[in-house]
């Protein structure tokens, strides 16, 4: 069924086809100089009127020209920071998801935390229904906006309304604000929303497609955000303390989102050293902001977490790279780990001996066979590469989306020196050109990675459901990955038996939906490429003779 959008004046509007609920439409529309009708009322001076007329500077403006216009609008400084803090390599951005679903889920993974959505409605469903796929189970609050609302600053003024009805202390501990890329390419101030309404903490960010270029990095910003209040906080005086209290022994904080068992398991190494394990950045509750920043050292499992290790350096917290995975890696970290928090020489002796013991135990019951290629955009690409590595596997090429920075250089030196290509800032045509270069028994990366190699045949793995989905640290990491890359490896035979099977089946003259049996047209292209090449020759023998 169709309708008229706009129909004609002279037909009755239950004849026009238009679906009706009300009969707003049937009042008249003014205009000056018709009698008995109110005069137009004219533009105030300051607004704008013929930008409220489009759409706006919307998402189909491009990246290259929503960044320009957020230079010169008030949000020009957050750009510049996150340049500093995340830049873009020698391409323009990584292809994965919008970067704002990792500031998004940081928010809606914590108690007593509203988070609140500004942006194009068409991003927003598209955010809310990727966190509710991953188990947000929370309310995504959206603060919605037109034209007229963005250029006049009415969304300025809506979003403040928002806050101030979410500000309930008996709810919630923080609300947080996430601009997407309209709102802040048009320079919407969430920097003067109050810093704090009815003892409710208020947080405004800026998640821009164009200025951040993974969710992994994303999540950096609000964890940041969080982090610099918390400080801010805890310098003022007196905070609340941890839900289970204050730990008995020092504490590593530990930044990076990991799998629940690694925790755990970095807590039983760090026992012999006289530690503890401490909250995970991000956190889940804002009183263990506290508690991370009040640690004897910091570890950057996930080393891309800029903005945090700002906030963890003005506190005078050290901080270590690299991460417990496999042998080497394990005896690297706690050695390092234990001179950062003064730990003797002798207790760390014994805490490496006895988790290298345990590793490699592991690691020789769970061999891992076969070359790999391996990408992603999660952050652990390089610890995960150092496991299968130890593991004994042939790994020739580690793509991550994320930067380089100083805190995971351990690895990439320790993966070099072994021969394998590490490329930071990884495109998509990057990982799949490695995949085709070094033909592997095994491609682990992102969906298009992995979908590429399954059409040549090659067994792939999905890198953040299946590889990241499992614990990488100490013992228990030691033997997880085994089983999976194993068992898809296997599978090799299967892939060819389907490939033959599927041979010619969507693909060339074939691709496409047909109704009758698609036809070959070869000799159609053969022909016409002929045609193509003698017109070409006569053009050019024609050019000539006129040149003589």
């Amino acid at each position: 069924m169709t309708s008229d959008l706009h129909p004609r004046a002279d037909r009755p509007r239950e004849e026009s086809g238009e679906i009706v609920y009300d009969d707003a439409g049937a009042v008249p529309v003014s205009a000056e100089g018709r009698p008995g009708e109110a005069p137009a009322m004219d533009a105030p001076a300051d607004i704008n009127m013929a930008a409220t007329q489009g759409d706006g500077l919307g998402c189909h403006a491009g990246a290259g020209e929503m960044r320009r216009a957020a230079e010169k609008s008030d949000n020009s400084d957050v750009l510049k920071q996150y340049m500093t803090d995340y830049p873009m390599g020698p391409h323009d951005q990584p292809q994965s998801m919008c970067p704002a679903f990792g500031s998004l889920r940081v928010g809606l993974r914590m108690r007593r935390t509203a988070t609140v959505l500004s942006g194009s409605a068409c991003c927003v469903y598209g955010l809310t229904f990727t966190s509710h796929f991953y188990g947000a189970r929370r309310t995504v609050g959206y603060v919605p906006f037109n034209s007229e609302t963005l250029v006049t600053g009415k969304l300025f003024e809506d979003i403040r309304d928002a806050v101030h009805k979410l500000a309930d202390p008996e709810k919630y501990d923080v609300v947080v604000i996430i601009n997407l890329c309209v709102p802040t390419a048009s320079g919407v101030p969430l920097r003067l929303l109050p810093d704090e309404i009815n003892g409710v903490r208020i947080i405004g960010i800026d998640v821009p497609g164009f200025g951040v270029p993974t969710h992994a990095e994303a999540k950096d910003v609000l964890a940041g955000a969080m982090l610099k209040y918390a400080r801010t906080e805890a310098e003022q005086g007196p905070v609340a303390a941890p839900r289970t209290g204050r730990a008995d022994l020092p504490t590593v904080t530990l930044v990076g989102e990991m799998f629940p068992a690694d925790p755990v398991g970095i807590g039983r190494l760090l026992e012999p050293l006289g530690l503890s394990a401490g909250p995970v950045i991000p956190t889940r509750e804002w009183r263990e902001l506290y508690a991370a920043l009040d640690c004897a050292a910091v570890a950057a499992i996930h080393p891309f977490y800029t903005a945090s290790f700002r906030e963890f350096e003005a506190a005078g917290r050290p901080i270590v790279g690299s991460a417990p995975v496999g042998v080497d890696g394990t005896a690297d970290w706690l050695e390092a780990i234990g001179a950062a928090c003064g730990v003797s020489a002798a207790k760390i002796a014994t805490a490496k001996d006895q988790a290298t013991a345990a590793i490699a135990g592991a690691l020789e019951q769970t061999p891992v066979k076969g070359r790999i290629t391996l990408s992603g955009y999660e952050g652990s690409e390089l610890l995960v590469a150092r496991l299968l590595m130890e593991s004994g596997a042939d790994v020739r090429y580690v793509g991550t989306a994320c930067p380089r920075t100083p805190y995971s250089d351990a690895d990439r030196a320790w993966l070099e020196a072994k021969g394998v290509e590490v490329v930071y800032r990884a495109s998509l045509e990057q990982d799949v050109a490695a995949m085709e270069a070094f033909e592997p028994d095994l491609a682990v990366g992102t969906t298009p990675v992995v979908q590429k190699a399954k059409e040549k045949s090659i067994p792939g793995l999905y890198f953040t459901n299946l590889i990241s989905a499992r614990p990488l640290m100490g013992p228990a990491g030691a033997g997880s990955l085994a089983q999976v890359v194993n068992t898809a490896m296997a599978g090799k035979t299967r892939f060819d038996e389907m490939t033959a099977f599927f041979d010619g089946v969507g693909t060339g003259d074939a691709a496409g939906v047909w109704e009758d049996m698609p036809k070959d047209l070869t000799e159609f292209r053969r022909a016409n490429k002929k045609r193509r090449e003698w017109k070409s020759t006569s053009k050019k023998a024609v050019e000539g003779a006129i040149g003589c």
